[in-house]
């Protein structure tokens, strides 16, 4: 399995942006990141200047998003969709995404839904639980926003 390091994470979103301002070839997975990257213009600065975001420090207390979370977690939202991971993962984003009118919003509703189940395997010492994380998702879909 693939364990990027916090670094390695950053470089690869700056390095994405950067190509993708130059005109560069992008290889599969650039070109999904620069596609999330595009819908987020708020980190455009922050992912021009590599140095700088590596040594950034993002802390609840600053009130400051961590844009690399973030575009990390369209990441692997897009991912889990793409294999149906967990089983039915896809058809509740598909859901939600047409009752939302917007794949990027659902994403973030989808998010907060990621977030519940990886802190609720934290706290509960077990293993991620899909069925609620689609189940949660899934919920989301059918409610007014």
């Amino acid at each position: 399995m693939f364990q990027p390091s916090q670094n390695d994470v950053r470089r690869f979103f700056c390095a994405a942006y950067g190509k993708q301002r130059q005109g560069l070839l992008l290889d599969a997975m650039e070109l999904i990141a620069a596609r999330w990257i595009a819908e987020h213009a708020e980190y455009h600065a922050e992912l021009a200047d590599e140095a700088a975001a590596l040594a950034a420090v993002y802390t609840v207390e600053q009130g400051r998003s961590n844009p690399f979370l973030h575009l990390s977690m369209h990441l692997s939202i897009e991912e889990q969709c793409a294999i149906d991971q967990p089983t039915g993962i896809r058809q509740a984003v598909g859901l939600l995404a047409a009752r939302r009118g917007s794949l990027h919003e659902s994403h973030h509703e989808v998010m907060e839904c990621l977030g519940e189940m990886i802190w609720a395997s934290q706290r509960s010492g077990l293993p991620p639980d899909g069925m609620a994380y689609i189940e949660a998702v899934r919920r989301r879909a059918t409610r007014q926003p």
